[in-house]
């Protein structure tokens, strides 16, 4: 019997029985740790569970039996440090082996893990620490490769609220003032019974959270509770559609939601193998092609940004017959990519949306024609609904709010709120509803069409790029008054950061400028954010309540998209 059907039925005949009749059956008290990982080790412990190789040559294969025992004892590792159940560690790993073990001996524990990017600088890295009340910091700390990490942590760390509270690990090397991670899980018991987890747990623990892009603010904390990977039951069964004998590669850095979304939750579930290329390097697509070829992966889900590149290769020398499906999410699927992928490869790209507060929420499963550019439709106990401004759902071909129905309980995988932000928290969960802030539109065949965000968020190459926290690095240079940042479309990337800039007196246009100003955001927040274009102005549009308007600046933008602007330079 296949693990997943302990948890729903897998045997749906098409997509109209598949809506009909899913359902998930929870045990009680779950914990993805002691439920699924040491339950797969006792059915299957030579079972390959990851896969794991890097730009250097080396490789690492982890079998269930393998992961169930190091989680034990990253488990006991973290709780000889001092990490009690409801404490918060924060995990920078990259693509790092370790991160698997480490989350899942959180889990364990009854801790709180707080995946996070190595783009990060000393700045956020202090903010999540105060906001979040992290006990620890456990970080990759390989020689030369990480040394610019390692800096940004330490200084992080000295910068926040109670620096001598927070303790710092580091995984593949010693450094001077941090724990030696492999040497703690190398050292510890392997046993770490579920006892303790029984005897303490409560409903109210948080096992997940990510901070969010900071939109209209500093970035919120998206808390999930202990049951949320059975979210992701959808995801890898009835989105990637996953068996026992699958190697599935996902486009993630770990520090990303989508990385529980793709290399962790549903596919363990499914018994399938997870493949992770561990690389320093920019994005290689052509090292990706080769990694699909070598290790005969099956199945790959990657923003289109990652197509949009892959595509642009000469691929025709590598071997990527071995993949049965590809899945895209991120951003909108660019029906050309959609296109020249099916034309390399015979593969019918599978869209899917959700967000870090959702598992997938609305995806194309096995049984639905693909329609290029549209997400899919919503998965079923969802609770899916477009609605209007007003709260009305919306007809076909009108434009709504994508929604969570609440009325009739949380689904799971849905999010238990923002910590420690009770008002942001009922702005969103109101009226019944979970509401997303993103727009969309459905067709006459229940499939959903993305338009936008109602808050801004910016998704270029497969990243998003909250507007404050670029606007808020900008401000702290002298040459800038004001400034918004908003999207521009691009044929690479998807869309580009664009700041449009009001220059303090004394300062005047100029591409010396533009580069100046694009290098202080780059060493003020994380890199991957700067600004790509410039516009200087003499004032920002704004409603009569003195709020920017950056509809009106996209609008412009449009207008102009196919002239030249004077004052807009490109970096």
């Amino acid at each position: 019997m296949r693990f997943i059907e302990r948890f729903c039925r897998v045997d749906y005949e098409s997509d109209q029985d598949f809506r009909e009749h899913f359902s998930i059956t929870a045990p009680p008290r779950f914990n993805y740790g002691f439920d699924v990982v040491d339950e797969l080790a006792k059915i299957e412990p030579d079972k390959t569970a990851l896969i794991w190789c890097n730009d250097k040559g080396k490789e690492r294969l982890f079998t269930f039996g393998d992961i169930a025992r190091l989680s034990s004892k990253a488990a006991g590792a973290f709780a000889k440090a001092g990490v009690r159940q409801g404490d918060a560690v924060i995990l920078i790993l990259k693509r790092r082996y370790q991160f698997w073990y480490a989350m899942i001996g959180l889990h364990k524990l009854g801790a709180t893990a707080i995946p996070a990017t190595n783009l990060l600088t000393a700045k956020d890295i202090a903010y999540r620490i105060d906001a979040s009340h992290a006990k620890m910091i456990l970080c990759t700390g390989a020689p030369d490769v990480d040394d610019a990490l390692i800096e940004h942590v330490s200084d992080g760390v000295s910068r926040c609220a109670r620096p001598g509270e927070v303790m710092k690990a580091c995984v593949c090397g010693e450094r001077e003032g941090y724990l030696d991670f492999d040497q703690m899980v190398e050292e510890a018991g392997e046993a770490y019974s579920r006892a303790s987890w029984d005897a303490l747990y409560s409903p109210d623990w948080i096992s997940l959270m990510y901070f969010t892009s900071g939109t209209t603010g500093q970035p919120k904390m998206v808390a999930h509770d202990f049951n949320y990977p059975l979210g992701h039951i959808a995801t890898g069964a009835f989105w990637h559609h996953l068996n026992p004998s699958d190697r599935h590669f996902a486009m993630s850095e770990t520090g990303w939601g989508k990385a529980v979304w793709g290399k962790l939750y549903g596919q363990w579930m499914c018994e399938a193998a997870v493949f992770a290329y561990d690389y320093e390097k920019r994005f290689p697509p052509l090292d990706i092609a080769r990694m699909i070829e070598k290790y005969k992966i099956t199945t790959f889900c990657a923003p289109p940004t990652v197509y949009r590149f892959l595509i642009q290769e000469d691929l025709s020398g590598i071997d990527l017959s071995s993949l049965r499906a590809s899945y895209v999410a991120g951003e909108p699927l660019n029906p050309e990519v959609y296109k020249r992928w099916y034309e390399l490869t015979g593969i019918k790209l599978r869209e899917g949306f959700g967000q870090t507060e959702t598992p997938v929420a609305i995806f194309t499963t096995p049984w639905m024609e693909p329609k290029p550019g549209s997400m899919g439709r919503p998965t079923p106990g969802f609770g899916i609904e477009l609605l209007d401004e007003n709260g009305r759902p919306c007809e076909n071909g009108v434009e709504g709010e994508i929604c969570v129905n609440i009325k009739h309980g949380k689904p799971y995988g849905l999010f238990v709120g923002y910590y420690h932000n009770v008002e942001e928290t009922r702005r969103v969960w109101q009226g019944g509803y979970y509401h997303t802030g993103d727009q969309a539109w459905r067709d006459e065949d229940g499939y959903l069409w993305f338009v936008g965000r109602a808050d801004d968020v910016i998704k270029s190459s497969g990243y998003r790029i909250g507007p404050f926290e670029v606007e808020s690095a900008l401000l702290e240079h002298p040459a800038v008054v004001e400034t918004a940042i908003t999207a521009v479309p691009d044929p690479v990337r998807g869309q580009i950061v664009k700041a449009t800039i009001v220059l303090a007196e004394g300062y005047t246009p100029s591409d010396a400028l533009v580069k100046e100003l694009q290098n202080h955001v780059k060493r003020v927040t994380a890199p991957y954010k700067y600004p790509r274009v410039i516009e200087f102005v003499k004032e920002l549009p704004k409603t009569i309540s003195g709020k920017i308007r950056r509809v009106q600046i996209r609008k412009e933008d449009e207008v102009k998209q196919h002239g030249t602007d004077s004052n807009g330079l490109h970096g």
